[in-house]
């Protein structure tokens, strides 16, 4: 493969590339090259591969994901060859851009046909490629590809690295594409504080007023789940119209969807994901590329709505998503779908609740609302506890009221004392909010027990209404930022000048 240097620095990986086509015309030669390692089979006996194998791919500056396919074959059943095909397009479903690959020097088959028209149906972008093409012998191949209705062909051979340049030029807009797209809807999250700037603030009793959304900055809310739980019926009922395809099937939607809505008076974009899967071997890779997807929608969100099935509740991947949009900082909801063919609902509801604080601890207090997608049953609620989460999220706290509270915390329960040596907590502030983030100044910061930790979050949350949100804690000793820095005129010069230093 050429080097691409002329093309400036390297790009963040940005979207997500599915190689389909018919068994053996070199989608996993091209896999290879493109992650620049042997991580797919290649042989010459058709359908060697038969999951989906998922890479980071370099091409020039370009980071993407790529996946590479089993063969699209042309079976429905429940065969081997039929389970690959429904595997195959559902990567095509969940991938931003395909590149249909067919063998130039065989030319186009019926099956490459009917798969072309799929793609037509099934993808937003798809890019033609006639792979083998190096030779005359290609040549009329080439040119029948043109007979697929899906542009014009890249002539390509993935085993020499020819066409790669052109490959490149038709991906660059979509990188660029995906980049804007991350830059205009990425919310704004660990925003920091300028504590000498805010001095009379901090000085206070007043909790901070959360910034209110507005049309131009809409609150950003994720709807994710496992597939068939009702996430896109849930915003077709919010909406009040049918926007989102829904059905019986699991996994109907592709990708992550925004829509920008005005939901009650609230201006909200709220995301539709493709389904977390779990279950069989074979949808192995699948659930990965789910959880992939799910994790796009939870960096694009302030709030994440885990829609649950009242059946089946709190499964693995509902833990997994749930743990992931906390680790990512962001406000969670829990909403279990399906209320109204619920028929012991009160003991359902203590048993749904026992199971929430079990299993995640981390998210202690968050909110958890029964609705009905189908109904509507449940939805203001929902509403309300959504805007609850987002105040939560941005809740900022003045440093006069958390060192009372400190005091309050050390008294009743003071810190250990590692080999005689007492950690003595000093001085407490909070240095960011969405999600909520607090520094504590104090004696030997890495000896203190991650219980007395857990102590002090909870303490935090129970006593200043902050239920359900991620909150950070980091402790720092007495050489790190000095918070007094600038309050006291006696600071020996050559002290504040290395306090600076460090700052800088």
């Amino acid at each position: 493969m050429r080097a691409f240097h002329s093309y400036g620095k390297f790009r963040p990986m940005s979207f997500t590339l599915a190689i389909v086509g018919r068994p053996n015309v070199g989608k996993s030669t091209l896999f290879n090259r493109l992650v620049g390692k042997k991580l797919a089979l290649v042989d010459d006996q058709p359908g060697v591969t038969r999951d989906l194998r998922e890479g980071e791919a370099r091409l020039g500056d370009l980071r993407f994901t790529v996946i590479d396919s089993a063969g699209l074959e042309d079976a429905t059943d429940n065969s081997l060859e039929g389970r690959m095909r429904r595997l195959t397009e559902r990567a095509v479903e969940m991938a931003d851009v395909c590149l249909f690959m067919i063998d130039a020097r065989t030319g186009v088959t019926p099956t490459d046909e009917v798969f072309a028209e799929i793609l037509r149906k099934k993808s937003a972008h798809v890019i033609l490629a006639a792979n083998k093409s190096e030779g005359s012998a290609a040549d009329a191949g080439v040119l029948e590809a043109y007979g697929l209705g899906l542009g014009e062909p890249i002539r390509m051979s993935g085993e020499h690295g020819e066409g790669m340049n052109d490959l490149y030029s038709e991906l660059l807009p979509v990188s660029e594409k995906f980049e804007k797209l991350a830059a205009e809807t990425a919310p704004l999250t660990d925003v920091e504080f300028d504590e000498e700037a805010d001095e009379e603030f901090n000085a206070g009793e007043e909790i901070a007023a959360t910034p209110v959304p507005t049309m131009e900055k809409p609150l950003q809310v994720a709807v994710v789940g496992r597939p068939n739980a009702g996430k896109s019926t849930l915003i077709n009922k919010i909406l009040g119209e049918d926007r989102l395809l829904t059905g019986p099937e699991a996994g109907i939607t592709r990708d992550a969807i925004s829509l920008k809505i005005d939901w009650s008076g609230t201006p909200m974009r709220i995301f539709d994901t493709a389904g977390m899967r779990k279950k069989a071997k074979v949808q192995e890779k699948l659930e990965k590329l789910s959880v992939s997807d799910g994790l796009r929608a939870v960096k694009f969100a302030e709030v994440v709505v885990i829609l649950l099935d009242a059946a089946i509740p709190f499964e693995q991947q509902d833990l997994r998503i749930a743990d992931l949009a906390a680790r990512e900082g962001r406000a969670v909801v829990v909403a279990v779908n399906k209320w109204d063919i619920e028929d012991e609902k009160q003991e359902k509801l203590k048993a749904l609740k026992e199971a929430f604080e079990r299993l995640l601890p981390q998210l202690r207090g968050a909110p958890l609302i029964t609705v009905s997608a189908k109904t509507g049953r449940g939805l203001e609620r929902l509403h309300d506890a959504i805007l609850r989460a987002h105040d939560v999220w941005n809740r900022r706290i003045p440093t006069a009221a958390l060192n009372r509270w400190l005091a309050g915390m050390l008294e009743q329960h003071p810190p250990p004392a590692p080999q005689g040596k007492r950690i003595k907590l000093r001085y407490m502030t909070q240095a960011k909010t969405r999600p909520p983030g607090f520094v504590v100044m104090c004696s030997h910061p890495d000896k203190m027990p991650e219980s007395y930790n857990r102590y002090l979050i909870n303490g935090l949350r129970d006593d200043f209404n902050m239920p359900g949100t991620p909150i950070r804690l980091t402790l720092r000793g007495q050489g790190d930022k000095n918070p007094y820095k600038g309050k006291k005129k006696s600071t020996p010069s050559r002290l504040r000048k290395h306090i600076e230093g460090r700052r800088g």
